[in-house]
């Protein structure tokens, strides 16, 4: 058990049987009245985000998430096959449970499977992946990086807006947390 004082971003607590991560938290001390702790919490399980409120006092039991490298294979049907790096063992992940991810994996990626005991609960991706550009509007001359946008179509399938002077071809990193260009990769 911990303390509601002691929460951090991306800290697992159990509530109420079920697994959430603290996306964000803020203690708050009214003139008037008990200290509190006003945080927004995502269900590791469906995903769903909501806020809660928690009194000073209170305690939560911590969850032991842990953590397993592998690399992804392959796409069979609406299945993904990932393989543990260590002892070469695979395992098959539902489309449905890793939506969010799947604009952002490429086949050989390295990954980390989040699992709860024996419970897979979703994948951890690097903070940043290169994607190719497969689709975007040429790039016209006396374009500057620091005028305006335009979509591009990443190889994944993913829409990213990108300054006008990339290209067909370019290869891009990309911010996996919100799906924004950074800059070129490096060749």
């Amino acid at each position: 058990m911990i303390s509601v004082n002691d929460f951090k971003n991306g800290l697992t607590i159990e509530v109420d049987g079920d697994l959430w991560r603290i996306v964000e938290f803020q203690h708050v001390k009214p003139g008037k009245g008990s200290a509190f702790v006003r945080s927004t919490l995502k269900n590791l399980r469906t995903g769903a985000v909501q806020e809660k409120t928690f009194r000073s006092t209170e305690k939560v039991e911590k969850a032991q998430i842990d953590s397993k490298n592998m690399q992804y294979l392959y796409a069979d049907g609406d299945n993904y096959v990932f393989m543990d790096t260590d002892t070469y063992d695979q395992l098959t992940l539902p489309g449905d449970e890793i939506r969010d991810q799947l604009n952002y994996l490429k086949e050989n990626m390295n990954v980390k499977i989040i699992m709860h005991g024996n419970e897979t609960l979703g994948i951890e991706l690097p903070k940043t992946v290169d994607l190719a550009v497969k689709e975007t509007e040429p790039g016209i001359r006396g374009n500057t990086s620091s005028g305006g946008s335009k979509p591009a179509t990443m190889e994944t399938g993913l829409v990213v807006q990108v300054p006008f002077f990339i290209n067909t071809g370019d290869v891009l990193t990309i911010n996996t947390d919100d799906g924004t260009y950074i800059s070129r990769a490096n060749n």
